[in-house]
């Protein structure tokens, strides 16, 4: 699996302060993009614009806050009015809010929709007349609790299966169009979203055990590889295809 040049391309990633935002968008400014880079941290944000602009690439630094509909629609408008086009859309941003289901917050559970499921859905409708016009790629990162139950994890476990399925209906709305439209599931990698788990720390640690791998963490950088490469012209072939990379968790 090995992304293409993507030079005189313009790709948007969102959650780009860190963890596998970040590292997206650095692998594709490596590959020669200009990149778009959104995420509520505007100083953690700015860190990864430094870095894009070291490789001799443009970056255009997006600080907002994605729950919002408006600010979707926004970085789309953004992103078009600094490069003049849009090649790829990469829907990275998340949030995880681990809660035993009555100790959940009503503000937990919406956010939790509005960042994983939302977002990607008012940022692709927003994208779409642009990716179509450049022939261009969508790629969407769910989670292996797409695929699994896990325990505590109900509101992730419902938009990232949300996603997942949205990913392939938005595939087959436009299988007959110049578009490549596809996602990345990923288990656990060391991000600030796993340094979350604090809450749940207290509950049953069978339970919790189950949602690991016995090989471990994935890797950050291998996750970002494929995204790039799902961006790149190089996925041609690519379209409706949930990429699951996980350490076998959901090999069973």
């Amino acid at each position: 699996m090995i992304a293409s040049d993507m030079t005189g391309k313009v790709a948007l990633v969102t959650g780009a302060a860190r963890g596998l935002g970040r590292a997206s968008a650095l692998r594709l400014a490596e590959l020669g993009a200009d990149v778009a880079i959104v995420d509520v941290d505007a100083a953690e944000l700015a860190g990864t614009g430094e870095a894009i602009g070291a490789m001799s690439r443009k970056a255009l630094e997006l600080p907002l806050d994605l729950s919002v509909r408006s600010n979707c629609v926004s970085a789309v408008e953004q992103t078009l009015a600094e490069f003049g086009q849009l090649d790829a859309l990469c829907n990275v941003a998340g949030v995880m809010f681990p809660s035993a289901t009555p100790e959940m917050s009503n503000e937990a559970w919406d956010l939790t929709m509005k960042v994983n499921l939302e977002a990607p859905f008012f940022l692709i409708r927003a994208g779409l007349p642009h990716l179509l016009k450049a022939e261009g790629a969508i790629v969407n990162v769910t989670s292996c609790a797409a695929f699994q139950g896990q325990a505590y994890f109900a509101a992730y476990c419902a938009a990232k299966s949300g996603l997942t399925n949205m990913t392939k209906a938005l595939a087959m709305e436009y299988i007959k169009e110049p578009i490549r439209i596809n996602a990345v599931a990923p288990g656990g990698m060391m991000t600030k979203l796993t340094e979350g788990m604090g809450p749940i720390m207290d509950k049953d640690m069978e339970l919790i055990g189950r949602i690991g791998s016995p090989r471990g963490m994935c890797e950050i950088d291998d996750v970002a590889e494929c995204v790039a490469f799902l961006a790149s012209p190089a996925a041609r072939a690519y379209h409706g295809a949930c990429i699951n990379i996980d350490a076998g968790v959901t090999a069973d």
